[in-house]
């Protein structure tokens, strides 16, 4: 079986959408499929506006007619509704050619949170882009009740996992910090709402390990936490078991597969009540989803970390991997 998938986002972003394409890639072609990646910097980039660290393509569609043609895919998937997804999508359309799609990010909160403008535009946006796709690939079934709200239609199932070998509470590095350790990960954006973890009355210490455009703005406000930069790989899981609390604090992620990343490295989370951590918690005795934040952080501080580790290892990306190909639309030549 042959799988072409088409994406906005890949290295050198950090993120959920390029942790989630690498790791059901590496699944899928364990088992002998041949899976064809075609990211953003395969064209011309250029920064993207408020945020120049993220590359966005400026695809031709003639490279895309000969990317297809010479991969001879047995399944197309688009992962984003950036400019590589609208040309991918484009293309299909007018050859006829099935295609699914997967909706990864709340972009309209984004875009709200950014530039003011109404969510509901934007969500009628990217309803007319999914609803030209066989089916829309979606993390959590609170999100597929909310996109239902919108509209949107055709939705089904497409879990994450984590890596437990990568991550694990074995070996955490030791940190000069005074406890307890309250650590948030991820895009230091202002729609990961970082300012309210940083912004909350917590003995011991608040860390942030990531980077992004409100760093400096955030490391000037808040000169108590401290900010670690971006961390990959085994060093990022060493520095997540050393922590006694992984604070959550976004309420657009579509999923957070940092929630799951933290609980394999045995550390309990601590985030709102809503889509992500509602299914990636829920009322597992791993975590606290609480309106009140800091509440939440403080009552986290108690729960057994054996039953973080435990929980997490029961979520594998070859479940992942196994939704995402039953999933696919067949081309048929």
């Amino acid at each position: 079986m042959r799988v072409l998938i088409a994406t906005d986002a890949w290295h050198p972003q950090v993120n959920g959408v390029v942790r989630t394409l690498d790791s059901v890639s590496k699944v899928a072609r364990n088992r002998g499929i041949i899976i064809k990646i075609v990211p953003p910097n395969d064209f011309v980039t250029i920064p993207a506006p408020t945020y120049p660290e993220i590359r966005l393509a400026i695809p031709r569609i003639h490279r895309i007619k000969s990317i297809i043609d010479e991969f001879k895919p047995d399944s197309i998937h688009i992962t984003t509704e950036g400019p590589v997804g609208y040309a991918f999508s484009f293309v299909c359309r007018k050859r006829c050619i099935p295609f699914t799609t997967s909706f990864t990010t709340k972009f309209p909160e984004y875009i709200e949170k950014r530039f003011r403008l109404p969510k509901s535009w934007s969500y009628r946006i990217l309803r007319r882009f999914h609803a030209a796709a066989d089916r829309t690939m979606v993390a959590t079934p609170s999100l597929i009740a909310e996109l239902k709200q919108y509209g949107f239609e055709s939705l089904v199932a497409w879990g994450r996992g984590v890596d437990t070998e990568l991550f694990t509470n074995e070996s955490p590095i030791t940190l000069g910090y005074k406890r307890p350790i309250f650590v948030s990960m991820g895009r230091v954006a202002i729609e990961k709402n970082l300012e309210a973890f940083l912004s909350l009355e917590l003995p011991g210490t608040k860390v942030v390990i990531g980077k992004g455009p409100d760093e400096q703005r955030l490391k000037e406000k808040y000169r108590e936490a401290v900010f670690l930069g971006e961390k990959t790989g085994r060093d990022l899981a060493r520095h997540l078991a050393a922590a006694d609390v992984f604070v959550f604090p976004s309420t657009t992620d579509t999923f957070g597969n940092s929630q799951l990343e933290a609980l394999a490295c045995g550390v309990p989370v601590a985030a709102y009540p809503v889509t992500g951590p509602i299914d990636v918690i829920g009322n597992a005795p791993v975590g606290v989803l609480s309106a009140n934040l800091k509440q939440a952080c403080i009552e986290a501080l108690s729960i057994n970390r054996q039953k973080c580790r435990e929980y997490a290892l029961e979520r594998t990306w070859d479940v992942s991997c196994d939704q995402f190909l039953s999933n696919l639309s067949r081309i048929f030549y």
